[in-house]
């Protein structure tokens, strides 16, 4: 925060531009109760574990709700898209109760997300220097079809791991920031506790790794547009003083890069034809089973790869309508607008309701209308 401020008052062109066109929102920290505990203890005396639960004994990271297998037992009942939604699935209703075990700090945070329009996202962690993008969820094996019924607690030993169809994207945004960091790629060293688990690249899916249900990276990408990934700054989760600068140098440029990641892709408005905006829009793109929706302004923002996408544009009421997108590899995301244009589909439906979702009796020529017809046809009209 202070190097943003600093160098955005000093005239750095980077930052400026980064600041003007970015909103950016920094959380100092999700777990202010570990936080305290930690800092007590100090990095010596302190382990692993230390400060990574609340005071009432949640793991924040893993206490978001589990969309992920909501959504592979609905694709395995063929039930995606049209029944159950490859994006934004709703938050279960027991999960929301308010004597569910969720910490009050995971609420808010998942408030946070409902109420703005998140794009990228990452959260800071310490123990290991790598960067872990979803799924963090590892998808349970098909049983085969002589298998005998599995228990209530079946625990698989051999699950799947399951790409996310935005997989491509999340390796470019974490390559991004492992590729700029001065020492996260020098895996020839090993990792921080054991081998390298990242193919000398800094980077690893999340379920590959550790395997965990309810991560908030898992939540974030099945429940809204944004995209979080997992930093892990350095070995030491709880530094000295001392050597926070250089902390600080080996993480500056890859924060930075990062943050940049945001503006590659495209971008653009949904509208109808007299220039009003479509809010919750979907905005399909073609060969990516994952899809996002407009903001209440009907701006959206979609991060992809460098290339060529069909991208189409869908809402209640509208006709679709589908464009050729291309994607540079400069920074700064594609423009691509959408003009909806009404369906009679939404007029039809109205008629119907009108008529009370009844079948609407044909006016047959030189018989006399009743009264109730002649009333019914006029309200129509």
């Amino acid at each position: 925060m202070q190097f943003l401020c600093k160098e955005y008052q000093d005239g750095n062109p980077r930052v400026r531009g980064l600041v003007s066109d970015t909103r950016i929102h920094l959380v100092p920290s999700l777990n202010p109760d570990g936080y305290e505990l930690a800092r007590e203890t100090g990095s010596e005396l302190g382990n692993w574990a230390l400060g990574h639960w609340t005071e009432e004994g949640f793991d924040l990271f893993e206490n978001f709700p589990d969309l992920a297998s909501a959504l592979w037992a609905a694709e395995e009942r063929r039930l995606v898209p049209h029944q159950f939604p490859n994006h934004h699935i709703p938050i279960p209703e027991h999960y929301l109760a308010e004597d569910a075990a969720v910490a009050v700090e995971t609420r808010a945070v998942m408030a946070w997300m409902d109420k703005n329009p998140f794009v990228l996202g990452a959260n800071l962690q310490g123990g290991e220097k790598l960067v872990s993008f979803p799924f963090d969820t590892a998808r349970p094996s098909p049983p085969t079809p002589a298998a005998a019924p599995r228990p209530a607690d079946y625990e698989d030993e051999h699950p799947e791991v399951q790409e996310t169809p935005d997989h491509a994207v999340f390796r470019w945004l974490a390559i991004s920031y492992a590729s700029a960091h001065l020492t996260m790629t020098e895996t020839f060293r090993g990792g921080c506790h054991t081998q390298d688990v990242t193919d000398a690249m800094g980077i690893v899916q999340g379920a590959k790794w550790h395997p965990r249900a309810g991560s908030m990276n898992d939540f974030s990408y099945l429940h809204t547009n944004c995209l979080e990934l997992s930093l892990y700054l350095g070995c030491d989760k709880f530094p000295h003083e001392s050597e926070l600068q250089q902390e600080w140098e080996n993480n500056k440029e890859s924060l930075l890069t990062f943050m940049e990641q945001v503006h590659r892709g495209i971008k653009g408005v949904v509208t109808d034809q007299q220039g009003e905006p479509i809010a919750n829009a979907t905005i399909v793109v073609g060969g990516i089973n994952h899809n996002v929706r407009t903001a209440s302004g009907g701006d959206y923002w979609r991060i992809l790869n460098p290339g060529e996408y069909r991208v189409s544009a869908r809402a209640e009421g509208y006709n679709p309508s589908i464009k050729t997108c291309h994607v540079l590899y400069d920074i700064g995301a594609t423009q691509c607008n959408f003009v909806l244009s009404r369906s009679n589909w939404k007029r039809i439906r109205e008629i119907m309701a009108m008529n009370g979702n009844r079948p609407i009796r044909r006016v047959v020529p030189g018989r006399p209308m009743t009264p109730r017809e002649r009333l019914r046809l006029r309200l129509r009209l």
